[in-house]
């Protein structure tokens, strides 16, 4: 069990790492060479040029002012300087309310530590019940601070529930004041915002079958008849997969060809040899210059025979369009709407912005993602609850006793006073955190794979499923399993009347393990962020041997992004961990607080300088975050109903779950108050933007501007010429030809396929013929 000198230990270790990180970025980030890595956003917007300096050849790659060196710790006043809108217009809402989260983590837990520790902490370190008690239950000086150092029944308990209310009360009023605030962000954003495809198109799926029309046509025909005023045009989905993947296969080939080449350059004495088996590491021996430039032929061939065959082919066609309106207010009426009697026939949502879009997800059947949801939910329960046995094991390995019992040879070595503090307060930690490293790739491939239509979607849905992964088996894994196990051999020995009371007193004392894990996930993992240590190598390897002109600099630089599906639900973990333990053992908040400090220091400049975001959702993501906080504290709720029923103190139990009542009613508060701004666009703030857009360019064709929007990127990444023919064929697909059926003014006659007719409205639309 790790002791108060074990956690100083463990402390000092992360801290100097931390330090020795920030003294390497500040360095790094000096260096002309490095400049790139380290602000890449500004090359990317073309307000930052690579630094050039006059006379000795070392000053163009090194930085010799020293006194730029002794101001290391400047990056950290500088990320705070740029207000709050600045960012919003730098970065984009979805930025500047990330940030916000570590905000609120520091509204929240400022307030609560100070008063757990001016309150709590005397209240449970004046006891002496671990002491006196159950002298046989492992136990840390971490313990005395914490509820389990309080006797059973003692009437000191009803001042860590008059703090549970108290925290809980302050948590809500902060809650209620961001969901707020955001909310009003994210309308201005959208009132404020220049006018973006996504917010004149919708997205229009499982468009019903028809013999007579193709799916161009049904779409335009429906869209003509039932918007006959907004509707402007459309663009049908296709799949392109396949062409996708050759198109990619082909840029590999080409950055090898452009290494070889570059090469050759280099050494004109000796042509490149290659192996063309596995990985080059058997096989004939050719001439790498030459064999990439067959196989790009040949690749380039196959890619014209699939754009030709995607182009001509009504398979390729995918019963789902983007369907752009002739203003704001239009596309809110039908993304917002039922378009059909049948539900489940032509549906309609929001299209996200073009780079927004997950294209190879568009050519997933509409009627196979049900079924795609319910495997991919069953696989993710197996693996929450199957992955508790290898976390287990690892856990129980980085401990003394684990390495002492697996390699007995160390165990003098283990004994060494400085090593055990070190095993103790640091090796627990790094092992949970390596053991998830793979966990956000596997979360994404399940996600993609239940057909969701946009990156931000897909994040979301992952960042769902890490946070009930963290809760399920790092916090209950650990605090259960792991308590359980470390007083096992004190079960055995005991009474069954004894063992929930020890349980009760074992919980608490998985805190320090989460301390230990708090350094190094949140301290020294916040400050490796900022080192960025794996773009500096890999831009540098690009630069080397694949960089040729300024265009290719620019493709070498990797800003990256903020990484919602993977930093959100460690935010979120901290948060959880805070409000449980602030009443159970508040020696815990001070370092969730360093945390929380850092990591909004670190991110802000992150995101001022780095960070390019691949998506502008307007903070749609609020919602969930705020309803993982309110989890966090009816988690917070329920562990104290728990510790305390083990304490005698029943009679505590109905005013937690009066207060866990009040706390689910916030949350149905705040779902029904705020979450609308998030879900639906008010048809108010879309005639308002929509007028003030005619008054502003009253002769503005939105047209040309929407034609091309939607077009599958594979198409806009080939040239001009190409995009304009696949327009083109959409376009000659979609001229409304004459139709076996009698056009009504809502849907067509009862179709062979959907039975869905609306004769409310009988006098004929006069068709249209083609001439």
């Amino acid at each position: 069990m790790a002791t108060l000198s074990d956690i100083g230990v463990a402390a000092g270790i992360n801290l100097l790492s931390a330090f020795i990180f920030f003294i390497a970025f500040a360095i790094l980030r000096l260096q002309p060479f490095n400049d790139r890595v380290y602000f890449p956003k500004w090359y990317l917007k073309g307000l930052r040029s690579s630094p050039s300096r006059s006379g000795a050849f070392v000053k163009k790659f090194v930085n010799l002012d020293f006194r730029s060196y002794l101001r290391f710790l400047s990056w950290m006043p500088e990320a705070l300087k740029m207000p709050e809108l600045e960012l919003i217009d730098h970065a984009g809402l979805d930025s500047a309310v990330y940030l916000r989260i570590y905000l609120i983590g520091l509204k929240i837990f400022v307030p609560i530590t100070l008063l757990a520790w001016a309150v709590l902490v005397p209240v449970n370190y004046t006891n002496k019940a671990l002491e006196l008690q159950l002298k046989n239950v492992t136990s840390s000086d971490i313990d005395k601070l914490s509820i389990s150092n309080v006797p059973d029944g003692s009437d000191r308990f009803w001042t860590h529930i008059v703090m549970a209310y108290a925290f809980t009360f302050w948590t809500c009023f902060v809650l209620r004041k961001e969901y707020e605030k955001v909310a009003n962000l994210r309308l201005q954003f959208l009132a404020s915002e220049k006018r973006r495809p996504d917010q004149f198109t919708v997205l229009v799926r499982n468009v019903p079958p028809d013999l007579d029309e193709s799916v161009s046509e049904s779409v335009e025909h429906f869209f003509l008849v039932n918007h006959p005023d907004t509707y402007l045009t459309h663009q049908v989905v296709c799949n392109a997969n396949k062409l996708a993947k050759l198109v990619e296969k082909r840029k590999s080939l080409q950055n090898w060809l452009d290494y070889y080449q570059l090469k050759y350059s280099r050494d004109n004495a000796k042509r490149p040899l290659m192996k063309t088996g596995f990985l080059g590491l058997w096989g004939k021996q050719v001439d790498a210059i030459d064999h990439h430039i067959f196989e790009i032929e040949k690749l380039s061939n196959e890619i014209a025979e699939e754009r030709e065959r995607v182009l001509k082919d009504p398979k390729a066609i995918m019963p789902a369009a983007f369907v752009s309106f002739k203003s704001r207010w239009g596309a809110a009426v039908c993304a917002q709407t039922q378009q059909v009697r049948n539900p489940t026939s032509m549906l309609t949502e929001w299209a996200s912005e073009p780079r927004d879009v997950y294209w190879q997800n568009l050519a997933i059947p509409y009627v196979s993602i049900s079924v795609r949801r319910l495997i991919m939910a069953v696989a993710f329960f197996f693996l929450t609850f199957f992955f508790i046995i290898p976390i287990a094991s690892v856990q129980a390995l980085a401990t003394i006793e684990g390495l002492e019992k697996a390699l007995p040879f160390l165990e003098p070595l283990i004994e060494i006073d400085f090593i055990k503090s070190v095993i103790q307060g640091f090796l627990p930690g790094i092992a949970l955190k390596i053991f998830l490293i793979f966990l956000p790739t596997i979360l994404m491939i399940m996600s993609k794979f239940e057909g969701f239509t946009s990156i931000s979607s897909l994040e979301r849905r992952s960042a769902t499923r890490y946070y009930l992964f963290n809760v399920v088996n790092v916090f209950l894994g650990s605090v259960i399993a792991g308590s359980a196990m470390e007083q096992l051999n004190t079960f055995i020995k005991q009474s069954a009347n004894e063992i929930p009371k020890t349980i009760g007193v074992a919980v608490p004392i998985r805190a320090t393990f989460f301390i230990t894990y708090i350094m190094v996930d949140g301290w020294a993992g916040i400050a490796a962020e900022i080192l960025m240590l794996k773009p500096l190598i890999f831009y540098h390897l690009k630069n080397f041997f694949l960089v040729k002109t300024e265009k290719d600099r620019e493709k070498a630089m990797d800003p990256g992004s903020l990484g919602f599906n993977t930093g959100e639900p460690r935010i979120q973990l901290y948060f959880l961990l805070g409000m449980v333990y602030a009443t159970v053992t508040p020696a815990l908040l001070p370092f969730i607080l360093v945390f929380f400090g850092l990591a909004y220091v670190v991110f802000r400049h992150q995101i001022i300088n780095v960070y390019n975001q691949e998506y502008e959702s307007a903070a749609a993501f609020w919602p969930d975050v705020h309803g993982r906080i309110i989890i966090a504290l009816l988690v917070s709720h329920v562990t104290l109903i728990g510790l305390l029923s083990t304490k005698h103190l029943a009679q505590s139990a109905p005013l937690l779950v009066a207060l866990a009542v009040l706390t689910i009613w916030f949350y149905t508060y705040c779902k029904a108050r705020y979450e609308p701004a998030f879900v639906r666009y008010p048809l108010q703030e879309a005639m308002m933007k929509d007028t003030l857009d005619r008054t502003r360019e009253p002769n503005f064709n939105l047209k040309p501007y929407l034609q091309n929007a939607y077009i599958h990127p594979i198409f806009k990444d080939n040239g001009e010429e190409e995009e304009e023919e696949f327009s083109t064929k959409l376009e000659d697909d979609s001229v409304l030809v004459p139709t076996k059926r009698q056009s009504r003014r809502n849907t067509p006659v009862p179709s062979k396929i959907s039975g869905v007719s609306s004769p409310s409205l009988p006098e004929a639309v006069p068709e249209r013929s083609v001439p």
